[in-house]
């Protein structure tokens, strides 16, 4: 079985790794013994399948992950796969809090990123939600009314952007908060910029 190939300018992500630094070399072995390329994307290393993107090495205070991009699409027959929030639509993680762990997990987490390419292999797609499939607070519906051409340029956003405000906007408990986000953003909006644009 062909290895995947250490990308050495990679090497430094590993060795100042100030957390994380054994369990990060194990899953980097796990994950190349798969026959993956290693890249750095994200500030992570990265692994894939004929430049598709299928698994990611990152570290958090309480764990550290694979973090598989088309997670959804893999079945979980143990159970592992952990949706870091209920916004992310496609990617899931499997976290660890330490190299024993790893360690007894070796095989499992091989037939996790087999199955990753399987999916990339087999062109599967996740179905993400439309914009359309998120309610619209009423305090931007409110200036829809007010600024038609608000409404048009928040429909000419990407649908990525559209839901970036629309979560934003949403967040807040008080009216009087989410009224003050809309306000703020009125401009990026009028002027086709995203929320972080």
């Amino acid at each position: 079985m062909i290895k995947g190939t250490r990308n050495h300018k990679i090497d430094p992500f590993f060795s100042k790794a100030k957390n994380w630094k054994e369990e990060f070399e194990m899953l980097r072995e796990i994950v190349l013994d798969c026959e993956l390329t290693e890249e750095f994307k994200w500030m992570h290393p990265c692994y894939t399948y004929q430049n598709k993107n299928i698994v990611l090495i990152h570290g958090f205070k309480e764990y550290c992950a694979l973090l598989f991009h088309k997670g959804a699409l893999l079945k979980d027959p143990h159970g592992i796969l952990v949706q870091q929030t209920k916004n992310v639509q496609a990617a899931r993680q499997i976290r660890f809090t330490s190299l024993q762990q790893i360690e007894e997990m070796q095989l499992i987490l091989k037939s996790y990123v087999d199955e990753a390419i399987a999916v990339e292999k087999a062109g599967l797609q996740v179905n993400y939600n439309k914009s359309t499939d998120y309610i619209i607070p009423e305090e931007l519906q409110n200036k829809f009314v007010e600024i038609p051409d608000l409404k048009t340029c928040f429909e000419a956003l990407t649908p990525g952007r559209q839901r970036a405000y629309i979560l934003y906007f949403s967040a807040p408990k008080q009216s009087k908060t989410r009224e003050s986000r809309v306000e703020k953003y009125l401009p990026h909006i009028l002027s086709g910029k995203g929320l972080d644009d």
